[in-house]
């Protein structure tokens, strides 16, 4: 068997499960958005705003993982097991705090923070009344994405995926019921898909600890258990790796935070049109980040087992299995467009105001795929998240932000138009990142302390 050959079945064990994970995930929004979309444009504005703040926990859990994806992979590669059982350890603590924290607020302020998005009354109380339910996810949440980044990390990725196949069959049936009131519950509209959410991410988070029991007997008596006062955690290289990453997708997700208050303050109708591309975003990303997955453990392995040239040559392969993909799904999009909207039982005008939204969406999602693999996977696989860092500062911050403030409240254009100038610094930080990874500094071997 050649090299390609070995290589290309490795990526699809490895993205085709966790693609199909992450599209199970982004359905838990999918499916909340198209049953809510049928109580009117308030409901749907409000959830969609909702999410954003919710998006927030997401990203920063998610980049405890990315630290923790990092650290077990090259470990794995150097085949030091006590290193891997404390990166592992160490990092869900971390998560569980942070997902704990913001629980705490949301239950105690959900209207005041959903005020900072929109001053429509009638949108806060429908946010604001989602937001309460949904932050009891936070929680299972956190431990299922640490507990998907090591089955990931072992290369065994089926695991969270039939426990993501699990948990999204009974979002969908609790999102029927309890929306809508059938078979005797009482319609609780937006409230009931919270509770649905909360309910499958408690149901999926529990189904990984059972499989990580079953995982830990069979692999060699559990080097997944941690044990007591055996290795050390150097917390300074830990922090000089996570913070960098905290920060990155912090400003990231406080970037899109601004963008959904520029569309809220633009009026109900752009809002609720925005909301509505959450879950085609949610099925693009979802169905190519297999391959920002895969970046990570296949790039990191080959560094950590001391082959850069392997890891760049790796890197190189699935940029390109990203972009041919990106430009299908892109295509699919474009095409669909009007039988997608057609789903909604909103305004004409949000389903016109929508459809454009997607057309200028196809055109920018290729960057948005290929920076997800740069920046989510390859460039982060040496340790050396400050180039990840300073790269979506200068895109979000430089250029995103600046951009859709001016083109919404100076020029006045509508959404579409609104949409696509800000997306443009996903181009600039492409050309940003293929600097980087050109010039081959973020290569490194990660070493870990002896025990």
């Amino acid at each position: 068997m050649n090299n390609s050959t070995s290589f290309r079945r490795a990526v699809l064990r490895l993205a085709v499960p966790a693609a199909l994970q992450s599209m199970l995930q982004a359905s838990f929004g999918a499916v909340d958005q198209i049953m809510i979309g049928q109580l009117g444009s308030v409901s749907v504005a409000g959830v969609g705003l909702a999410g954003k703040f919710s998006g927030l926990v997401s990203v920063a859990v998610a980049a405890v993982g990315a630290a923790a994806g990092i650290m077990i992979s090259q470990y794995l590669g150097q085949r030091n097991a006590a290193a891997v059982r404390r990166s592992f350890f160490a990092n869900l603590a971390l998560a569980l705090g942070v997902a704990g924290l913001f629980a705490a607020l949301c239950a105690l302020l959900p209207g005041p923070v959903m005020g900072l998005y929109t001053r429509d009354a009638a949108t806060v109380r429908a946010a604001a009344g989602y937001l309460r339910i949904v932050a009891a996810s936070y929680l299972p949440m956190a431990g299922a994405t640490l507990l998907s980044t090591l089955f990931r990390c072992v290369e065994r990725p089926a695991l969270p995926l039939w426990a993501g196949i699990a948990s999204a069959l009974l979002n969908t049936a609790l999102n029927y019921l309890l929306i809508f009131g059938r078979c005797g519950f009482a319609p609780l509209g937006a409230r009931g898909a919270a509770v649905a959410t909360a309910a499958s991410q408690g149901a999926n988070c529990l189904l990984m600890l059972l499989m990580l029991r079953a995982v830990a007997r069979r692999w060699r008596g559990s080097s997944l258990r941690p044990e007591r006062g055996t290795a050390r955690f150097n917390w300074k290289s830990y922090a000089a790796m996570l913070l960098p990453l905290l920060a990155c997708e912090v400003v990231w997700s406080l970037g899109e935070n601004v963008y959904a208050a520029i569309y809220g303050h633009m009026g109900t109708t752009s809002s609720a049109a925005m909301t509505l591309l959450n879950p085609v975003q949610g099925v693009m990303i979802g169905a190519l980040c297999g391959l920002s997955q895969a970046a990570g453990v296949l790039v990191g392995k080959r560094l950590g087992g001391g082959d850069p040239d392997g890891a760049y040559w790796a890197a190189r392969r699935l940029l390109l299995y990203g972009a041919v993909g990106a430009a299908a799904l892109s295509a699919v999009i474009a095409l669909g467009s009007g039988a997608y909207v057609r789903l909604f039982q909103v305004e004409d005008a949000v389903r016109q105001l929508t459809r454009r939204i997607l057309l200028a969406y196809a055109l920018v999602a290729p960057f948005k795929v290929l920076n997800m693999i740069l920046g989510g996977g390859i460039l982060r696989s040496g340790g050396r998240t400050r180039y990840v860092m300073r790269i979506d500062l200068i895109g979000t911050w430089g250029f995103g932000v600046p951009l859709g403030l001016l083109a919404a409240f100076a020029l006045r254009w509508p959404a579409p138009r609104v949409y696509f100038l800000l997306s443009l610094e996903e181009c600039v930080r492409f050309g940003l990142s293929m600097r980087v990874f050109r010039g081959r500094k973020w290569m490194r071997r990660l070493e870990a302390d002896p025990a």
